[in-house]
């Protein structure tokens, strides 16, 4: 990204010391390194959502030309992306519905009684 040496990272240093004194560099130093941690997270944030933005429009795309088609004699790649559309529509219309498979019983401790407690 920027194109700064060793020897351009020493001078700044050695500038900041002067300027800020030891006291208040540490302090300089935190809240500069913070500064690019957001941006980095910010601009990583902003690539990923514009990855999947691209991911649905070529979905779009897709299903146009699977519509223009008839749903009939489709490629494969055409195929798959209706069926990543079908799965999404179901987990769309069913959100709190478990996958075929990923059932688990909860049974109680072996020492809960089930019997209800007298509250006397």
């Amino acid at each position: 990204m920027f194109d700064i040496g060793f020897w351009e990272l020493i001078v700044i240093a050695v500038i900041g010391l002067l300027v800020l004194g030891p006291e208040r560099l540490p302090v300089a130093i935190r809240t500069v390194s913070r500064l690019f941690k957001t941006v980095r997270d910010t601009a990583n944030a902003v690539k990923t959502e514009l990855a999947q933005e691209l991911k649905v429009e070529e979905l779009h795309r897709d299903l146009k030309k699977a519509e223009q088609l008839g749903m009939k004699d489709l490629s494969p790649e055409l195929q798959e992306s209706i069926d990543k559309l079908k799965e999404a529509a179901e987990s769309v219309n069913r959100p709190y519905e478990k996958p075929a498979g990923s059932e688990q019983r909860i049974s109680p401790p072996a020492n809960a009684s089930i019997e209800p407690q007298d509250k006397s």
